[in-house]
């Protein structure tokens, strides 16, 4: 099994990019320039190494070569970018990566690229680059080219001997463990279980017991012996489950108007375990968004626009306000799912001025989340 910690130092080893791997500061999936970036990169390292895994480590200071992380990312659903865009398109993973230095809630994310024979090309249009589009890795930069030949198979063997000094052993997986259960001791409920004889995976969290229910928010999940870590904030709600053989987490979101709240399934992500030292992890979104009068809905979504109009105008607010604000993402991609109006289009603009209300912006990227998810998935 590979300590995915330990790769990324070791890819980090080699301080140049080179054609099996690339490494950034941060990667920006929200603008149409940032995806076509990032499928640029994929598409070259896939078809530059047909017979080898490729990795992109995000997080890393190209200057330095030091590792400064990146938030985490927990919507990760890359692979539908990627197969949406991509004709033969290579199977990635993206993982969150815990390194003990940096600060809560920071990690380092590497994408993995699995091996893939045949060509990768650009499938339709995006910003600059053209559908039909080819890119090879030429040294540290991805380039295009307007011919295919047979790639000589020179990262193979340098990848397997960065991948096998990257593997676990004993006394590193024990550590890994103690080190979890001990940080987590700040009221927070921590377990750890083993699977398979192999996988050891830790989880924290605040426990909260409702009808007969038991949830848990502020969640951290650890495979400790890949360092692969998922996390949930105090704002999630989920379920946790386990077998002999299988890990299961059940996302939900707690959506509603009024005293109407009530909990929505989300996403389940399982982890199985197999006999043979390997593991899957399966993504699952469930989520059915509730619906509401078009008349209550229009009368919600016309209030919310008068209040970001006055938080714009720095325009005192009453308390009855202020409460409506709190609540105004919420309501906000309630009226998203019933397609009324411009909800989320209203909310980027006034996007500054919801940053003066901590609890309201966090709830605004709350919502943001949850409707890349969905919509990533749809």
């Amino acid at each position: 099994m590979i300590n995915k910690r330990l790769l990324v130092k070791n890819l980090l080893a080699h301080n140049d990019e080179n054609s099996f791997y690339d490494k950034k500061l941060r990667i920006d999936l929200g603008s149409k320039e940032g995806k076509a970036k990032f499928l640029k990169h994929i598409c070259a390292l896939s078809n530059s190494n047909p017979k080898n895994n490729s990795y992109i480590v995000i997080g890393i200071d190209d200057a330095s070569n030091s590792i400064v992380g990146v938030d985490f990312f927990d919507d990760s659903k890359l692979q539908n970018l990627v197969n949406a865009y991509l004709q033969n398109a290579p199977i990635i993973q993206y993982e969150n990566i815990a390194f003990p230095h940096l600060p809560t809630g920071k990690v380092v994310g590497l994408v993995t690229i699995r091996a893939q024979n045949g060509l990768t090309v650009l499938r339709k249009n995006i910003w600059k680059y053209y559908g039909g589009a080819a890119f090879f890795r030429d040294g540290s930069v991805s380039m295009p080219k307007d011919f295919y030949s047979e790639i000589n198979d020179v990262n193979s063997e340098i990848v397997r001997q960065i991948e096998k000094q990257s593997s676990n052993h004993i006394e590193h997986t024990l550590d890994s463990v103690v080190t979890f259960m001990e940080r987590r001791h700040n009221g927070l409920h921590a377990e750890y279980k083993v699977f398979k004889e192999q996988f050891v995976i830790c989880w924290s969290g605040k426990v909260k017991h409702k009808k007969g229910q038991t949830y848990y928010s502020r969640v951290d999940i650890e495979m400790v012996n890949e360092q692969v870590q998922l996390f949930y904030s105090a704002l999630d709600e989920v379920q946790i489950t386990h077998d002999d053989s299988s890990f299961s987490i059940l996302e939900f979101v707690h959506l509603g108007i009024g005293e109407q709240q009530r909990y929505h399934p989300l996403e389940k992500q399982t982890f199985r375990f197999l006999p043979n030292g390997t593991y899957t992890l399966e993504n699952k979104i469930l989520f059915n968004p509730p619906y509401y009068d078009r008349r209550t809905l229009h009368h919600i979504y016309n209030a919310n626009l008068a209040l970001l109009q006055k938080i714009a105008t720095d325009a005192p607010l009453t308390d009855r306000e202020l409460e409506d604000l709190r609540q105004l993402p919420e309501t906000m991609l309630i009226c998203k799912f019933n397609n009324v109006g411009e909800p989320i289009e209203k909310m980027r603009v006034h996007k500054q001025h919801l940053k003066k209300y901590v609890t309201t912006y966090k709830a605004f990227k709350e919502a943001l989340r949850i409707l890349r998810k969905v919509q990533y998935n749809s």
